[in-house]
């Protein structure tokens, strides 16, 4: 395969989708401390429920039951769920690209995401919904890491102010 240039095409993407994935696990890790917190158990503790709930929806689910418990003050249950709102819309193009198969133009970059889910119809099925990878597309990338990014300062906060176990 030939040497690509760091600035556009396929390097490009691979970085921006490994900015990605690392904003998002690094944000979703954070998720121990908002377990430790609302449950009201040590840090040890939470990392084996954080290990033990195997998807990302379940642990923000918990997170969000938690949450919704009666003796957590309403300030910090507000914070939190807008928080883990704001996660789960980002979760959507983190999950595309973290789940698809990529197609290649001509010069071996990357220039369309197909999907890798098949949809059932009464009478037949639909599967691989294609998506182009063009510059509005990396413009959402960017926007998605930098929304995760202020996702992850904003939890930083709630355990800060709330006390959480760190």
């Amino acid at each position: 395969m030939p040497q690509r240039r760091a600035s556009g095409g396929l390097d490009q993407i691979l970085l921006l989708v490994g900015r990605l994935n690392y904003a998002w696990t690094n944000t979703e890790s954070l998720l121990i401390y908002l377990i430790a917190g609302l449950a009201k158990v040590n840090k040890e503790t939470a990392i084996v429920i954080f290990l033990t709930l195997n998807t990302t929806r379940a642990r923000m689910d918990l997170v969000e039951r938690l949450a919704k418990l009666p003796q957590t003050p309403e300030n910090c249950r507000d914070d939190i769920l807008l928080l883990l709102d704001r996660l789960s819309q980002q979760s959507k193009l983190r999950n595309k690209y973290s789940h698809c198969i990529y197609s290649f133009d001509e010069k071996g970059d990357i220039s369309h995401t197909q999907q890798m889910r098949i949809f059932d119809g009464k009478t037949s099925i639909k599967y691989g919904k294609v998506e182009a990878v063009d510059a509005p597309e990396v413009t959402r990338i960017t926007q998605c890491i930098n929304d995760i990014t202020d996702i992850n300062k904003g939890i930083w906060d709630v355990v800060k102010r709330n006390r959480f176990p760190t």
